[in-house]
């Protein structure tokens, strides 16, 4: 798998915090906080691949990984699958200590609940056989092995006073790894984080989850104040299934087979009045949206009830729209389609945190990003809850609870911005690597090295190129039970598409990377050997695999990318350049916002932050009330959905997000970016860009926006000549404001 950014940054820093700790003296604790749909579970297993095969410290390793509830199966299988060729690392259950004792390099998973009770365990209670835990334990230790203990979502397994005792008196781990989305506040020795906005960026996770769509929402304190408040199940009910209807059509129009999930999520109580709610929601469902388990439309995860449709409920294309479950879901389980989620008002009381939208928050295809369609990258929540309190800070940042829309009564504007390239956006492949890929084969003298005639797949190959989801493949299958017709083109096919993805690197394996790749190399075919894949698909896909010709495709492959990545070093471009930008239609807002009253504002209600300078409150002040403007937009700082000039900063092209667009009465578009004091002298580079995009676009006017006075009962007045003589200490420059 190819890793993002943050994630190749979060690996190096535990390594080093890591590194550190293991040379000190004592036990240690590191605290390893990434958000969900971050990937935890792979920089982890990454992390311990590249622990192992360090050189900073002379110490043998065995591990332990604990999970909560069957968490830690979850994370074995995962782990298995990333090190399925490294044979420098093993993973166990606890009955395969056959030794008993854990061997270097090896990962031993438990389930925390299954050693946390002391006596009450047979891993923990001791027996004459000496297989228990704290014995093998010893045994491992004695063998000179330091033990690594991982405790993933720590915040549910590790607070308590057993678990405590459990880790200093049982484990005794030379280091402690607490990994969690939200771990819990106490001692440790190293701390490594992953920036939210990081995986947002990269389009791993939704851009924002919204509480109560299209809804008028108040907040008094930290407590959420609803139009929905109070409304009756069937009202809200109704209003996800819309949505997620609503979507599931956008999806359609966007060529992508996902079908959104709904969540229903009960409260965590066995008592009449919940088997009475969920009851009145099953039939509900049933008689006025025909919802039942039994068109498969419905799935059950609950306590003493789980239907046989959720083996493939995490699938995009799954039949299920809606899943009705309780609390114990939250934890480990994975569906990227799942969009929406529903509470009802039997809740009493709720508080939201990263951990409650943590199930509707990933991308349900990471690898091609967010969509065009902006409605695609949120998550949505809907209640009917009358008390609900928002106190964690992620969830505060994170969590939308106010909309606003563009104003029907202006006209939306056509600007050419920028933005910064995400990361798979520099990884793309484009049509030049098709080009380069003809050369380095007749360089390398591809055709002089391959075989032609009479190549067929072997079945050995194929068993080494099978992935686990190839359609006719069980979670119960054995490799070596299955059969590959090599000639069907369908299995063909698909061994094909996974030569290319495991050939890419660091390349992002998206639809249309893997598509110039795979043009590349049937171009080579077209003009060299004469064969057109239209017709010859079979044989080509036969000569590429076999395994005479296999490593020379692969090695012609990495010139090509190595040729390619330096060509795109002087052409590579850090901003991707947007020819149409429009005001957005909908911009959603989190708690650190308020309604402003304004009148003139593009987007309606208005929103501020909290915490805005003075400038742009007092320029919004004078706005209002200049004659002369028609409307105006507040612009944020936040990839394509806003605007921004290009200026150069250190040799490197970077986005400006000019702080305010305005449309006058004469029709002229005004750029204007509100600065004062010191902040004037610091934006020479950004002041130069912006009169550069002025002067090469028609009808604009703007420049840097400042007060005559300090105090801001001056003139409002703007810069719009060379930045060399941009100086806050001298005004008399400056232009006057249209008023």
């Amino acid at each position: 798998m190819q890793l993002k950014n943050y994630q190749s940054e979060a690996i190096k820093d535990l390594l080093e915090r890591s590194e550190k700790l293991l040379n000190s003296s004592g036990n240690k604790k590191l605290v390893f906080k990434s958000p969900t749909g971050s990937g935890k579970t792979i920089i982890t297993a990454h992390f311990l691949k590249e622990l192992i095969v360090s050189k900073k410290f002379n110490k043998r390793l065995s591990f332990i990984w604990a999970a909560p509830r069957f968490l830690h199966n979850q994370s074995k299988q995962k782990l298995e699958e990333i090190y399925d060729n490294n044979k420098s690392i093993n993973c166990s259950n606890f009955e395969d200590l056959i030794d008993k004792i854990i061997p270097e390099n090896e990962i031993l998973f438990l389930n925390w609940e299954s050693i946390n009770k002391k006596n009450k365990n047979t891993i923990i209670k001791e027996n004459e056989k000496e297989f228990y835990l704290s014995k093998i334990i010893e045994k491992t230790q004695d063998q000179g092995c330091d033990i690594i203990l991982i405790i993933d979502e720590s915040h549910f397994a590790a607070p308590s006073e057993i678990s405590k005792t459990l880790i200093s008196d049982i484990i005794s781990p030379k280091l402690t790894i607490e990994i969690s989305a939200t771990p819990k506040q106490g001692n440790f020795d190293e701390f490594v984080s992953v920036d939210i906005e990081n995986v947002k960026n990269e389009g791993m996770i939704k851009k924002t989850v919204i509480l109560q769509d299209g809804m008028k929402n108040k907040l008094s304190g930290e407590n959420l104040i609803s139009d929905l408040e109070n409304s009756s199940d069937e009202i809200v009910l109704s209003l996800a299934l819309d949505k997620r209807k609503k979507l599931k059509t956008m999806f359609q129009h966007n060529k992508s087979k996902i079908n959104p999930l709904l969540l229903i999520q009960l409260p965590d109580a066995r008592n009449l009045q919940d088997e009475t709610l969920k009851k009145d929601v099953i039939d509900l469902l049933k008689t006025k949206y025909n919802i039942t388990v039994q068109n498969n439309k419905l799935a059950l995860w609950l306590n003493n009830e789980k239907t046989d449709n959720l083996r493939d409920i995490s699938e995009n294309d799954s039949e299920v729209e809606v899943l009705i479950f309780k609390h114990a879901l939250a934890l480990g389980w994975d569906c990227p389609r799942a969009q929406i989620l529903l509470l009802f008002r039997d809740w009493k009381s709720y508080t939201f945190s990263i951990q409650t939208i943590g199930r509707i928050m990933r991308m349900p295809e990471p690898n091609k990003g967010h969509y065009l369609n902006n409605e695609l990258n949120n998550g949505y929540v809907y209640t009917n809850l009358s008390d609900i309190n928002i106190n964690e800070d992620i969830a505060k940042n994170y969590l939308t609870i106010f909309t606003g829309k563009l104003s029907k009564q202006f006209k939306n504007i056509n600007l050419q911005s920028v933005h910064t390239k995400r990361q798979r956006e520099k990884t793309r492949l484009n049509t030049r690597f098709v080009e380069i890929f003809l050369q380095e084969a007749i360089k390398y003298s591809l055709s002089s090295k391959i075989k032609l005639i009479n190549q067929n797949v072997k079945k050995e190959f194929i068993l080494e190129f099978q992935s686990d989801n190839i359609d006719n493949i069980n979670e119960t299958d054995n490799f070596e039970k299955i059969e590959i017709n090599t000639n069907n083109d369908k299995d063909l096919q698909k061994l094909f598409d996974e030569f290319i993805i495991n050939n890419l690197t660091p390349f992002f394996p998206e639809e249309r990377s893997v598509a110039k790749a795979k043009e590349a190399i049937y171009n080579y075919f077209l003009i060299e050997q004469k064969l057109d894949f239209k017709i010859d698909f079979s044989k080509i896909i036969k000569i590429i695999l076999s395994q005479n010709n296999l490593n020379h495709f692969s090695n012609v492959i990495e010139l090509t990318k190595n040729s390619y990545i330096e060509l795109n070093k002087t052409s590579q471009k850090n901003l991707t350049y947007l020819s149409e930008w429009k005001i957005p239609e909908n911009i959603n807002y989190n708690m650190n916002y308020k309604e402003l009253n304004v009148k003139k504002s593009a987007i309606q209600p208005f929103y501020i932050q909290n915490n805005s300078s003075k400038p742009e409150l007092e320029f919004i002040k004078f706005l209002e009330n200049n004659s002369k403007v028609k409307w105006w937009f507040k612009n944020g700082e936040r990839d394509g959905t806003f605007f921004a000039v290009p200026y150069e900063e250190n040799d490197t092209t970077k986005p400006f997000y000019v702080d305010f667009i305005i449309k006058f009465t004469n029709e002229k578009i005004g750029l204007f970016d509100t600065k004062s004091g010191w902040t004037i002298d610091s934006a020479k580079e950004k002041s130069s860009g912006l009169l550069k995009y002025i002067k090469e676009n028609n009808n604009l006017i703007g420049g840097i926006a400042t007060n005559s006075k300090k105090n801001f009962d001056g003139s409002w007045i703007f810069f719009d000549k060379k930045s060399d003589v941009l100086k806050s200490n001298d005004l008399s420059n400056w232009e006057f404001f249209p008023s």
